[in-house]
């Protein structure tokens, strides 16, 4: 089994490394979420152990972007013990949560599990094209023409959202509450501005859009003319 550890503490990955190579298991780490994300983009392990307190982006961000392009599996290893902390990472995307200090015997009891519930990991493409356009999920980056393209936080989080249901209407309700929560559900005229924006950005001739179609009324589809690689598989044929 391929296996990605993911700690920023070295002691945590070298014991980590040593107990499951002794069990015939192929290791990876990583001391950050970033280099995390690289490592699966890279090559997709079979499973992930991932701590939650990590520098820069944190344990449960590395899990929603995972889920944008990857269903690896993912077992969080943490000394967080409330139950919020866990509701946060499995409603993420994580598939189990085991409390530090833990023995391997049920570490290897929970990766087996898991996998059998989730079968063989599938590897989506970490990197969506349209035209010059491509938008690396991973890393969020954008660039058109190999020129960057600057997008604030919720910029980003739209566009995901949009490349990762692609042909698919994006009803307005469904879109703020993914983006900026619950409470949003019906404050259209956020979309507005911020579609406003991807489109300025991301358009060739954003009065006459052909990447986000606006269906009036209802909300947006991302629909461009062609694309370079076909991004994961979204919700049934209308969200929200």
């Amino acid at each position: 089994m391929r296996i990605l550890a993911v700690d920023d503490e070295p002691q945590i990955l070298r014991t980590l490394r040593a107990s499951l190579t002794a069990r015939g298991h192929d290791v990876q780490t990583a001391p950050n979420g970033e280099t995390a994300l690289d490592v699966v983009a890279a090559g997709q392990p079979d499973l992930v152990l991932l701590d939650l307190g990590l520098p820069g982006i944190d344990g449960v961000e590395v899990i929603r972007r995972l889920r944008s392009w990857s269903e690896v599996p993912v077992i969080v290893l943490s000394v967080r013990e409330s139950q919020a902390e866990k509701v946060a990472a499995l409603d993420a995307g994580a598939d189990d949560f085991v409390t530090k200090p833990f023995a391997m015997d049920e570490l290897q009891a929970r990766m087996r599990a898991v996998l059998r519930r989730k079968g063989p990991a599938e590897v989506e493409p970490p990197v969506v094209r349209a035209g010059d356009l491509e938008v690396d999920l991973p890393r969020h980056a954008v660039t058109r023409a190999g020129e960057p393209v600057h997008l604030t936080p919720t910029e980003f989080a739209l566009l995901e959202l949009m490349v990762t249901h692609p042909g698919k209407l994006l009803t307005h309700r469904w879109l703020l509450q993914k983006v900026w929560g619950e409470g949003y559900s019906d404050e259209s005229h956020y979309l507005r501005v911020f579609v406003a924006n991807l489109r300025k950005k991301l358009e060739d001739t954003p009065g006459e859009p052909s990447l986000i179609l606006t269906e009036p009324g209802v909300g947006y589809r991302w629909a461009p003319p062609e694309s370079g690689s076909e991004p994961p598989a979204g919700p049934a044929k209308t969200a929200g």
